[in-house]
Protein backbone atom coordinates (compact mmCIF):
# COMPACT_ATOMS: atom_id res chain seq x y z
CA UNK A 1 0.00 0.00 0.00
CA UNK A 2 1.46 3.65 -1.18
CA UNK A 3 0.78 6.14 1.36
CA UNK A 4 0.68 9.99 0.97
CA UNK A 5 2.13 12.68 2.60
CA UNK A 6 0.91 15.96 2.24
CA UNK A 7 2.91 18.93 2.53
CA UNK A 8 1.77 22.32 2.00
CA UNK A 9 4.41 25.36 1.15
CA UNK A 10 2.97 28.48 2.24
CA UNK A 11 4.73 32.20 2.50
CA UNK A 12 5.13 35.25 1.22
CA UNK A 13 4.86 36.55 -2.81
CA UNK A 14 9.07 36.16 -4.13
CA UNK A 15 10.20 34.23 -1.18
CA UNK A 16 11.13 31.65 -3.80
CA UNK A 17 8.14 28.88 -2.60
CA UNK A 18 7.96 27.24 -5.87
CA UNK A 19 11.71 27.91 -7.17
CA UNK A 20 12.63 25.52 -4.03
CA UNK A 21 9.96 22.74 -5.20
CA UNK A 22 10.94 22.52 -8.62
CA UNK A 23 14.79 22.81 -7.82
CA UNK A 24 14.22 20.14 -5.55
CA UNK A 25 11.86 17.86 -7.96
CA UNK A 26 13.45 18.95 -11.42
CA UNK A 27 16.86 20.00 -10.56
CA UNK A 28 15.53 23.26 -12.31
CA UNK A 29 15.68 27.26 -11.32
CA UNK A 30 14.36 30.16 -13.38
CA UNK A 31 16.11 33.56 -13.38
CA UNK A 32 12.80 34.81 -13.79
CA UNK A 33 10.12 35.43 -11.46
CA UNK A 34 6.58 34.34 -12.16
CA UNK A 35 4.05 34.81 -9.21
CA UNK A 36 2.33 32.03 -8.74
CA UNK A 37 -1.58 32.68 -9.23
CA UNK A 38 -3.25 28.87 -9.27
CA UNK A 39 -2.64 26.11 -6.65
CA UNK A 40 -0.34 23.55 -7.90
CA UNK A 41 0.37 20.06 -7.06
CA UNK A 42 3.57 18.49 -7.50
CA UNK A 43 3.80 14.48 -6.22
CA UNK A 44 7.05 13.10 -6.08
CA UNK A 45 7.66 9.67 -4.37
CA UNK A 46 9.83 8.40 -1.83
CA UNK A 47 11.03 4.93 -0.40
CA UNK A 48 11.01 5.03 3.33
CA UNK A 49 11.81 1.74 5.28
CA UNK A 50 11.31 0.15 2.51
CA UNK A 51 7.95 1.45 2.23
CA UNK A 52 6.64 3.65 -0.91
CA UNK A 53 5.41 7.10 -0.07
CA UNK A 54 3.74 9.43 -2.51
CA UNK A 55 4.36 13.30 -1.85
CA UNK A 56 1.47 15.28 -1.97
CA UNK A 57 3.29 19.05 -2.48
CA UNK A 58 0.88 22.11 -2.56
CA UNK A 59 2.37 25.11 -4.38
CA UNK A 60 -0.30 27.61 -3.01
CA UNK A 61 -0.49 31.76 -3.88
CA UNK A 62 -2.01 32.40 -0.41
CA UNK A 63 -4.62 35.20 -0.43
CA UNK A 64 -3.12 38.80 1.30
CA UNK A 65 -4.76 38.92 4.87
CA UNK A 66 -2.29 39.17 7.10
CA UNK A 67 -4.12 36.81 9.80
CA UNK A 68 -6.18 33.66 9.61
CA UNK A 69 -7.64 30.81 11.59
CA UNK A 70 -7.24 27.41 10.82
CA UNK A 71 -9.91 26.48 12.65
CA UNK A 72 -12.83 28.69 11.36
CA UNK A 73 -13.59 26.60 8.36
CA UNK A 74 -15.68 29.09 7.06
CA UNK A 75 -13.27 31.61 6.87
CA UNK A 76 -12.71 33.63 3.47
CA UNK A 77 -9.36 32.24 3.23
CA UNK A 78 -10.69 28.48 3.14
CA UNK A 79 -13.17 29.28 0.79
CA UNK A 80 -10.97 30.35 -1.70
CA UNK A 81 -10.27 27.35 -3.91
CA UNK A 82 -6.67 27.73 -4.11
CA UNK A 83 -6.13 26.90 -0.67
CA UNK A 84 -8.03 23.68 -1.13
CA UNK A 85 -6.04 21.18 0.90
CA UNK A 86 -4.11 23.21 2.96
CA UNK A 87 -6.43 22.82 5.60
CA UNK A 88 -5.46 19.01 5.75
CA UNK A 89 -2.02 19.06 5.30
CA UNK A 90 0.24 16.60 7.14
CA UNK A 91 3.15 18.83 7.33
CA UNK A 92 4.12 22.53 6.45
CA UNK A 93 6.80 24.44 4.63
CA UNK A 94 7.03 27.98 5.89
CA UNK A 95 9.55 29.88 3.36
CA UNK A 96 11.03 33.59 3.62
CA UNK A 97 13.69 35.51 2.15
CA UNK A 98 16.31 35.90 4.50
CA UNK A 99 16.94 39.08 3.13
CA UNK A 100 13.22 40.43 3.57
CA UNK A 101 12.00 41.08 7.30
CA UNK A 102 8.89 41.96 5.95
CA UNK A 103 8.47 38.09 4.37
CA UNK A 104 9.33 36.37 8.07
CA UNK A 105 6.40 39.09 9.73
CA UNK A 106 4.64 36.90 7.33
CA UNK A 107 5.63 33.67 8.34
CA UNK A 108 5.17 34.56 11.85
CA UNK A 109 1.54 35.63 12.09
CA UNK A 110 0.92 32.46 9.75
CA UNK A 111 3.41 29.96 11.84
CA UNK A 112 0.26 30.95 15.04
CA UNK A 113 -2.23 29.67 12.91
CA UNK A 114 -1.13 26.31 12.40
CA UNK A 115 -0.03 25.67 16.45
CA UNK A 116 -3.59 24.09 16.53
CA UNK A 117 -3.14 21.78 13.79
CA UNK A 118 -0.05 19.73 15.76
CA UNK A 119 1.51 19.18 12.76
CA UNK A 120 5.19 19.58 11.36
CA UNK A 121 6.33 22.49 10.74
CA UNK A 122 9.49 23.84 9.02
CA UNK A 123 10.40 27.11 8.85
CA UNK A 124 13.18 27.78 5.76
CA UNK A 125 15.25 30.95 5.15
CA UNK A 126 15.81 30.81 1.41
CA UNK A 127 18.18 33.19 -0.74
CA UNK A 128 21.21 32.15 1.35
CA UNK A 129 23.22 33.19 -1.73
CA UNK A 130 22.54 36.77 -0.59
CA UNK A 131 23.88 35.76 3.18
CA UNK A 132 25.66 39.44 3.06
CA UNK A 133 21.67 41.47 2.86
CA UNK A 134 19.92 38.68 5.18
CA UNK A 135 18.26 40.97 7.86
CA UNK A 136 19.52 38.92 10.97
CA UNK A 137 21.92 36.51 12.13
CA UNK A 138 20.82 33.16 11.19
CA UNK A 139 22.25 32.22 14.38
CA UNK A 140 19.72 34.16 15.76
CA UNK A 141 16.92 33.23 14.09
CA UNK A 142 17.46 29.32 14.30
CA UNK A 143 16.84 29.71 18.23
CA UNK A 144 14.40 31.59 17.93
CA UNK A 145 12.43 29.39 15.78
CA UNK A 146 13.61 25.94 17.13
CA UNK A 147 13.78 27.08 21.14
CA UNK A 148 10.60 29.36 21.19
CA UNK A 149 8.43 28.44 18.13
CA UNK A 150 9.46 24.99 18.65
CA UNK A 151 9.80 24.54 14.69
CA UNK A 152 12.53 22.82 12.30
CA UNK A 153 14.84 24.95 10.71
CA UNK A 154 16.53 25.02 7.64
CA UNK A 155 18.29 27.73 5.12
CA UNK A 156 18.74 27.20 1.52
CA UNK A 157 19.47 28.41 -1.60
CA UNK A 158 17.04 27.49 -4.32
CA UNK A 159 19.03 29.46 -6.90
CA UNK A 160 22.23 27.24 -6.25
CA UNK A 161 20.67 24.51 -4.83
CA UNK A 162 22.57 24.65 -1.51
CA UNK A 163 20.11 22.34 1.24
CA UNK A 164 17.37 21.57 -0.57
CA UNK A 165 17.26 18.63 -0.78
CA UNK A 166 17.87 18.90 2.89
CA UNK A 167 15.19 20.52 3.98
CA UNK A 168 12.75 18.06 2.80
CA UNK A 169 14.63 15.40 4.39
CA UNK A 170 14.52 16.94 7.58
CA UNK A 171 10.94 17.68 7.17
CA UNK A 172 10.32 14.37 6.57
CA UNK A 173 12.44 13.71 9.43
CA UNK A 174 10.27 15.25 11.63
CA UNK A 175 6.87 13.76 10.33
CA UNK A 176 8.25 10.12 10.75
CA UNK A 177 9.68 10.92 14.02
CA UNK A 178 5.72 12.11 15.39
CA UNK A 179 4.55 8.93 13.72
CA UNK A 180 6.74 6.93 15.66
CA UNK A 181 5.44 8.71 18.97
CA UNK A 182 1.97 8.20 18.14
CA UNK A 183 2.08 5.12 16.60
CA UNK A 184 4.95 3.29 18.60
CA UNK A 185 6.58 1.57 15.25
CA UNK A 186 10.05 1.35 14.50
CA UNK A 187 10.53 3.75 11.65
CA UNK A 188 13.74 5.38 10.87
CA UNK A 189 15.11 7.41 8.17
CA UNK A 190 17.78 5.46 5.82
CA UNK A 191 19.94 6.94 3.09
CA UNK A 192 19.61 10.27 1.55
CA UNK A 193 17.11 12.04 -0.76
CA UNK A 194 18.18 12.12 -4.10
CA UNK A 195 16.47 13.94 -7.33
CA UNK A 196 14.95 13.07 -10.54
CA UNK A 197 13.82 9.43 -9.57
CA UNK A 198 11.90 7.64 -6.91
CA UNK A 199 13.68 8.71 -3.40
CA UNK A 200 15.33 5.78 -1.61
CA UNK A 201 15.43 7.48 2.02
Amino acid sequence: MVETLSIAVIGAPGVGKTSIIRQFIYNDFSEVYTPTRTRYVYRPSVILNGNMYELKVLDVPWPGSSTFSLLDEHSSEWLDLRCRGVRNANAYILVYDICCVESFEYVKSRRCGFLALEVPILVVGNKRDLQRQRFMPRRAVSVLVKKTWKCGYVECSAKFNWHVVLLFKELLGIAVARAMRQNHTSIRLQGALQRNRCTVM
